[in-house]
């Protein structure tokens, strides 16, 4: 078994001092489960000095609702998100993923944070640092050449988390703190669709949480494909997120993960609203298999994949066209 480095690790009891921890001399990175970040350490993927545990920073946990709607700490288990009932009630796409990830110790400790900023993922990155070795490495760490796409000048690593495409079908706002101070911005634009530099966070900026709008009579649902019924991260996950009148779409919202390097918002929607199911369901299925770009990153093929989309939208749709 592979041995963690060793690092020093600071644990501030404020957002102010995990900022400010975060700005010192060294490689410096927060963890808030520990369920990513740590296994990438042992596994020689990340390398850090210090280690800012953010468990004991209150701040950071905790959903809290009103008349505008629903605030939910970064530092929040997955476990409180898939049990909490206004979630489930109101936003029920977020409580289904955050149910559907991993088992049921890692949602225990996993957080929402961490489940938003995990590191992207490819079969030829996620392996031991022997293997790695053997196959000269990848662009994502030590290499300079896309395993996936060898004449790439970018890396096609996959963004596999699962909140995020939920939270995003909902209209979600991340707010976050900085050393320049805090700042909100809609959650889809702190991802970038690199499988490097796949946050655009600025450097020593931390996510503190996130903030929904008032439901509004939406419905939603989440589903995913992976390798076992549970623990694997999804080969492909979908969020839709409705408003129906008579079998007809009045609103709808449509977000992937596991397609591509960052979490993706389907756009061109609207001109289908208004239509009957059954006419716009075809062109729907067109537009996904144009916008999603699976790459060869996981066990199966990209054209599964991107075949597995429309698949489940279409699941989805009328599921939530039925309730």
């Amino acid at each position: 078994m592979e041995l963690l480095p060793n690092f020093s690790l600071l644990r501030p009891h404020s957002i102010t001092e995990a900022v400010a921890a975060r700005a010192g001399a060294g490689e410096t990175r927060f963890m808030a489960g520990g369920t990513d970040l740590l296994p990438a350490m042992r596994r020689g993927l990340t390398q850090a000095d210090t280690v800012i545990d953010l468990s004991d920073v209150a701040e950071l946990r905790g959903i809290a609702a009103d008349d505008h709607g629903v605030r939910i700490g970064a530092g929040t288990s997955i476990e409180q998100l898939a049990a909490h009932p206004l979630l489930a009630r109101n936003y029920p796409a977020v409580a289904q993923a955050a149910l559907a990830i991993a088992g049921p110790t890692h949602r225990a400790v996993g957080t929402l944070g961490g489940n938003l900023c995990l590191d992207t993922r490819c079969r030829y990155y996620n392996q031991s640092e022997p293997w790695r070795t053997a196959n000269n490495f990848c662009m994502k760490l030590s290499g300079d050449v896309c395993r996936v796409a060898p004449k790439s000048d970018r890396c096609y690593a996959a963004y596999s988390g699962d909140m995020a495409p939920t939270l995003m079908v909902h209209g979600a706002v991340a707010e976050i703190a900085g050393p320049g101070g805090r700042r909100q911005a809609p959650l889809a634009e702190i991802f970038a669709d690199d499988g490097i530099a796949y946050l655009t966070l600025a450097p020593g900026e931390l996510l503190v949480a996130v903030n929904l709008p008032a439901a509004g009579g939406w419905r939603s649902g989440y589903e995913k494909i992976r390798t076992r019924g549970a623990i694997d991260f999804p080969l492909v996950g979908v969020a839709v997120a409705l408003r129906c009148t008579d079998g007809r779409l009045h609103d709808l919202r449509i977000a992937t993960t596991g397609t591509d390097s960052q979490p993706l918002m389907i756009t061109g929607l609207d001109e289908f609203l208004g239509l009957p199911l059954d006419d716009a369901l075809p062109r729907i299925d067109k537009l996904l298999r144009k916008q999603v770009g699976p790459m060869e990153t996981t066990i199966t093929p990209a054209t599964y994949r991107r075949r597995v989309v429309p698949v489940l939208v279409r699941r989805l749709i009328h599921r939530l066209m039925a309730d």
